[in-house]
């Protein structure tokens, strides 16, 4: 005779900050209202719900009546909010003070959205640390729901699995869900009756269980093919007929029903982990490939599984030492949140001031959503404009602190420090229009530029490395001809291109894509050549550059110097980065090559890329010193004798001019990454990579010599902000209110 169950059905809807907005409206159209359509046809059937807090947002702008809906299932008390963190940040990647800030005012956002009060949160990507407990805790919340797999790392045996349980930290309390992985697979995905065989199967087994799924609302219409699955097909439909005929023995309730009705299992403390695939991606690629490969090759083996759940796969902090560019993000919210915390601890801060440190808080908390800083079955960190839309927030939450410490509205300074957390010394170029990283002991390259009027880092970039999916690519292609139809078709349901000859455009950086990559190259290298990362016969690429500041009122000189090797001979470059306030939106870069073997030929590039400008677009473009155009921002091409190029991106309102006063050969290309997403594999545009290169003999007496300047016009951009704040002006009448949107300009 079957036993009775509890069940518990939560669902998570999140869509990142900087997403289109075509995007949240598809998905919306999908799932999220599909989804409510039909659950409200079911008022006896009740479920938990979690929006993320940027979802949320769009929603109470555009579907507000999708928004009153849930709240007369609220009031009904068939519907549970679920609250969390308000951005969906990783916990392990912000502060605890960010975590805990970020936690109250979410609740208190929905506090005022929905009239109720919020006992649980939604832990993101459900990465746990156990300090977490400590923090969720002080921020009101009484539990969350994690993975069951983090139980089976605690060494819990699946008959364990069907309760909750208490954890502690620091003496705070929090009661933790173990969040079914089986039903995470059932669900949408089998049939109906075998997700009821499968609770049959639960309910027989064990005295009064507990059964919680908790996974992506997306799954329910947004995924591919589940539209048609889930709503035409009527699968969610006849899942909860099911679950409705059979309400004698299955119990739907919420997590606080389960609160209210039972006590814990027992304690437990977890050790750090995240869902069994994000443990997977986070390694390394061959590490990942071995351990996936072993996994697959014993599924079928019982003392294999025995042994599995004693182990896992890594730790997901270290997508930040896996993706040098996530650490990079990382470290400057870090450095942003650490500088804001100052702040608004000081009592020097006017009540003007506390308004700006509340509204840089916000774009803080905006710049942490998770989605951009890993990347596993998604696009995440691969996708330029959620890593942009990072930047954006955090670069409008750094402005408006530079409010707060630079009183006049004309300035330039400069700041030194670990500030990319590599244990060496950075140095920031900043005046009121721009902030410019260099990294002296990696190359002395520029690795952030961001301009503050638009509120976007031109060096947002992303290398191209091996993932391990690349090696399903070239085996489809190598193995398609060898396949018949069927089981080509087979094949191809897994493996889906989105353009055409992938295989062909797998190529891996050898030096970071940012700015000022000093390159000796081969004499007469092509382009063709340099693309592949042939040819570089320096180490001057990657190599420790020392450096010196000159300041002045108006102007900063950062020097730096390396004594390296070109083949088998020894030279010096020499290059000064120049940031001043009388021309702010301008890079003076002047290069001197010396101490080589006079009379011999050299041929040195200087790699610029230039990131948020994508290409195959007609308002994005190149043109030349005639004010000529010559092909957008994806186009290949290979200059002669010029002294100046441009690139132009018409919806950004960016204008970036390269000036040399020296004519030099110019190579331009995309830099392109191949990268997987739920819609198959595809090629992004990471940046564009602009290479003047010359070649030249060593002069007799004293240096080769040139001088690069870098011109950001942003005017474009300027004269929609001010013709917004008119419109703003006509609308609110208010001088003052214009004045400090318009501020930074």
């Amino acid at each position: 005779m079957t036993g009775s169950i509890r069940l518990v059905l939560s669902f998570h809807n999140h869509q990142p900050v900087g997403n289109f907005d075509g995007v949240f409206e598809q998905v919306y159209q999908d799932a999220y209202l599909p989804f409510l359509d039909v659950m409200q046809d079911y008022p006896d059937i009740p479920f938990a719900l979690h929006i993320s807090g940027s979802l949320l947002e769009w929603l109470e702008v555009h579907k507000p009546d999708y928004l009153s809906r849930l709240g007369s299932m609220v009031e009904s008390s068939q519907l549970e909010i679920i609250g969390g963190a308000f951005y969906e940040p990783i916990l392990s990647n912000i502060p605890r003070r960010d975590r805990i800030g970020q936690i109250q005012s979410y609740s208190r956002h929905l506090k005022k959205v929905f009239g109720t009060d919020i006992r649980g949160m939604w832990l993101p990507e459900r990465v746990w640390e156990q300090s977490f407990a400590s923090d969720i805790a002080a921020a009101g919340i009484q539990y969350t729901i994690i993975d069951d797999y983090h139980f089976r790392c605690a060494g819990l045996p699946q008959k364990d699995l069907f309760g909750y349980y208490v954890t502690e930290d620091e003496g705070r309390l929090l009661s933790v869900f173990p969040d079914s992985e089986r039903l995470r697979y059932l669900i949408p995905f089998s049939k109906p009756p075998e997700v009821l065989e499968y609770l049959q199967e639960v309910a027989s087994k064990y005295e009064n269980p507990v059964l919680v799924f908790g996974d992506d609302g997306e799954k329910f219409g947004s995924w591919p093919e589940t539209a048609k699955h889930v709503y035409e097909d009527r699968w969610l439909r006849d899942f909860l007929d099911l679950l409705r005929e059979n309400r004698s023995w299955i119990h739907l309730t919420t997590p606080s029903g389960i609160l209210n009705e039972m006590p814990p299992a027992g304690s437990i403390y977890l050790p750090d982990a995240s869902y069994r695939e994000m443990t997977e991606w986070v390694l390394p690629p061959e590490t990942q490939q071995e351990f996936v490969s072993l996994t697959r090759q014993n599924q079928e083996d019982p003392d294999w599984q025995r042994l599995i759940r004693f182990t896992r796969g890594g730790f997901w902090r270290n997508f930040r030492t896996r993706y040098p560019e996530s650490n990079e993000m990382y470290a400057r919210m870090i450095g942003i949140s650490n500088r804001l915390a100052k702040l608004k601890n000081s009592v020097q801060v006017s009540e003007h001031h506390r308004e700006l440190l509340a509204q840089a808080e916000t774009h803080l908390y905006r710049g942490q959503c998770n989605c951009s800083y890993w990347h596993g079955a998604f696009g995440g960190l691969y996708l330029p404009h959620l890593r942009n839309a990072i930047y954006s927030e955090l670069i409008k939450a750094d402005s408006l602190l530079e409010q707060i410490t630079h009183i006049e509205p004309v300035w330039v300074d400069v700041e030194t420090g670990d500030f990319n957390l590599d244990a060496r010394q950075e140095v920031r170029l900043n005046n009121h229009r721009l902030s410019v990283s260099v990294a002296p002991a990696t190359g002395g390259h520029i690795y952030e530029l961001d301009v503050r009027t638009n509120s976007v880092n031109l060096l947002a970039t992303l290398n191209r490395r091996p993932e391990p999916y690349h090696q399903r690519i070239l085996d489809y292609v190598a193995n398609a001809g060898r396949l018949d139809e069927t089981e080509l078709a087979a094949i191809s349901k897994a493996v889906k291109f989105k353009q055409p000859n992938l295989d062909q455009r797998i190529v891996y950086d050898k030096w970071p894509r940012k700015s000022l990559v000093d390159l000796f190259l081969q004499p007469r290298l092509t382009l063709e050549d340099f693309r592949k990362g042939n040819g570089v016969i320096g180490d001057f690429a990657t190599g420790t550059y020392e450096a010196s500041l000159r300041r002045g009122d108006r102007k900063i000189a950062l020097e730096m110097k390396r004594i390296g090797r070109v083949a088998d001979l020894t030279g010096e470059i020499r290059k000064i980065l120049i940031v001043s306030s009388d021309r702010p939106g301008e890079l003076l870069i002047q290069y001197e090559v010396s101490g080589f073997p006079t009379g011999l030929p050299f041929h040195l590039g200087i790699e610029l890329n230039f990131a948020a400008m994508p290409g195959g677009a007609n308002d994005r473009y190149f043109y030349d010193s005639s004010g000529h155009r010559i092909g957008t921002l994806d186009a290949v091409l290979n200059l002669s004798d010029t002294d100046r190029l441009s690139l132009v991106d018409e919806w950004l309102g960016m204008d970036v001019s390269i000036e040399s006063s020296r004519p030099a050969d110019i190579w331009t290309f995309p830099i392109e990454t191949i990268s997987q997403s739920e819609g198959g594999f595809e090629a992004v545009q990471q940046s564009v990579c602009v290479v003047p290169h010359w070649e030249f003999v060593m002069p007799q007496s004293g240096p080769w010599v040139t001088e690069l300047r870098i011109v950001l016009d942003t005017s474009i951009a300027r004269a929609r902000q001010l013709a917004a704040a008119g419109k703003v002006r006509k609308t609110l009448g208010d001088p003052e209110e214009i004045s400090s949107m318009s501020s930074g300009i």
